[in-house]
């Protein structure tokens, strides 16, 4: 091998074939310069700049609104079309009659007495909010078997709804559970439990707070929970007792959670169907709006009657709850 051949091997024309050029240096100290990029050639596109970033997130989001639309929105103007017309549900011939439904509702009292029933519910829903929390605050601190606690006060909301109302009603019926207890205990009543208004009503209000306290109860025992242990530590030290703990640190913390659970229980007491239906079938006074409406509808053949009714629950509902929000605003809570 010859000088020349050595020097050009040296230079990289091996064998093994030619190696990548290395960068041009600019004059001076400054950082290597690359070759620039052939003007016909063009730059690879990233993600970012594709458009289907930005379909991406719609095609994600086109089912679930579909889904929405179809079940819900679509329903709903159906049911306010049917507000204004005369129909039995079943003939293909739609009375228009406009706001003679929504007249008959308002200035009939058999069709807007049953309001009064859901006082009883409304009633529950207080001692529901004010036991959920009692529990929430006791259970959250170190307490012995709180998570045995814990399942028996959230264990009855898993249950179905129609096994409960079939339970409580051997539960209240004339010689059943309640009246055996009340003989263990040396109390002796021949008193119907369901035979009449007033004790019919306060016996279903309180399956509706055994039934749905344990839902509170979780969402007031997250919220708790979430508030920083350093509030507790600093009070404990500046010697607060149970009350000024609860009074300055749980009870700001949770105020959007407690607002929350009014505006559901508010809504639940109006809209109260599955325990009375099952357990008394609206009868002995113990009617909800929302079982009047059903037998309208599916009872009397008066679809258009039963759907101008569910309008006015469902304005009713989106009243009340935008009256508490302007009443008790949702003010945020900085407590670190």
């Amino acid at each position: 091998m010859t000088e020349t051949d050595t020097t050009h091997t040296a230079r990289g024309s091996t064998a093994a074939g030619p190696r990548t050029p290395a960068p041009e240096k600019a004059r001076g100290d400054g950082p290597p310069r690359f070759r620039r990029r052939p003007s016909g050639a063009t730059a690879p596109r990233s993600w970012r700049s594709s458009p289907l970033r930005r379909v991406t997130p719609w095609l994600f989001l086109a089912g679930p609104l579909a889904l929405l639309i179809t079940f819900t929105y679509v329903p709903v103007a159906s049911m306010v079309s049917y507000s204004f017309t005369d129909w039995d549900g079943v003939s293909p011939d739609r009375e228009y009659v406009g706001l003679d439904n929504y007249v008959r509702i308002f200035t009939r009292p058999e069709l807007f007495r049953v309001f009064f029933v859901s006082g009883y519910y409304l009633a529950a829903s207080v001692v529901q909010i004010a036991v959920a929390l009692y529990f929430a605050v006791i259970l959250s601190f170190d307490v012995r078997f709180r998570n045995f606690f814990k399942g028996i006060l959230f264990f009855p909301y898993l249950v179905n709804g129609v096994a409960i109302g079939f339970v409580f009603l051997y539960f209240f019926q004339d010689g059943g559970t309640l009246d055996a207890v009340l003989a263990w205990l040396g109390v002796t009543t021949d008193h119907a439990w369901l035979g009449d208004p007033a004790s019919a009503n306060v016996s279903l209000a309180g399956v509706s707070v055994w039934r749905f306290t344990g839902l509170n109860f979780v969402l007031f025992l997250g919220a708790i929970q979430s508030i920083p242990g350093e509030l507790y530590e600093a009070a404990e030290l500046d010697g607060a007792g149970k009350w000024q703990r609860f009074r300055h640190i749980i009870a700001p913390s949770i105020k959007p959670v407690i607002s929350l659970s009014v505006i559901l229980a508010v809504s639940g007491s109006l809209s109260v169907f599955e325990i009375p239906y099952i357990m008394t079938g609206g009868a002995t006074g113990t009617s909800t709006f929302v079982i009047q409406t059903i037998k309208l509808a599916f009872q009397f053949n008066k679809t258009g009657l039963a759907s101008a009714a569910a309008v006015v629950l469902l304005l009713l509902i989106l009243l009340i709850t935008w009256i508490q929000r302007r009443l008790v605003p949702d003010d945020k809570v900085d407590l670190v």
